[in-house]
């Protein structure tokens, strides 16, 4: 991978860690779980990076790859994978503290998602972003009738579950 191409990946992620943050509290319920995950996430966008043909936002690509990273890893109860040389421009990107005390009232929420299966998870968190309809069926492979249907289910499941 050439230095520019690096380089452009670490402002990417850097700029769109936010995102690998949501999914590790997502499917994670401690700090150490969390880093780890978020870790391995890294590690498989990094190896993923050079095919990115940018067909997508790269926001919707990290979606797709974090939430496959994520689920593949906790479906197999896999918490160890093989890492990746580190080049010097990913050395220099600084892991910024996820701060837990802004968002506090949202703990309910994540909890309640926490509970959902993979596909909801996704969905809720997907949804919680705005995403459209169109970008949700194309990161998670599905179609937008599909998305539709199945973000109404776990709208329901979280109302149900949050307000029993």
């Amino acid at each position: 991978m050439t230095k520019e191409l690096e380089s452009k990946f670490a402002e990417e992620l850097e700029k769109n860690q936010g995102i690998i943050h949501k999914v590790c509290r997502s499917y994670t319920n401690n700090e150490n779980a969390h880093k780890d995950l978020f870790q391995e996430i890294t590690i498989q966008l990094w190896k993923a990076y050079p095919k990115f043909r940018g067909d997508s936002k790269f926001s919707t690509w990290m979606y797709r790859v974090a939430f496959n990273t994520a689920i593949s890893l906790y479906r197999k109860s896999k918490r160890t994978v093989d890492t990746t040389q580190i080049y010097e421009n990913l050395k220099e990107l600084e892991y910024q503290d996820y701060d837990d005390t802004q968002d506090r009232q949202l703990d309910l929420l994540y909890k309640a998602i926490y509970s959902l299966s993979d596909i909801e998870k996704a969905l809720a968190l997907m949804y919680l972003e705005d995403k459209s309809y169109r970008e949700i069926s194309e990161t998670l492979g599905i179609s937008e009738v599909n998305a539709r249907v199945k973000m109404n289910r776990t709208k329901t499941k979280l109302k149900n579950i949050l307000n029993p």
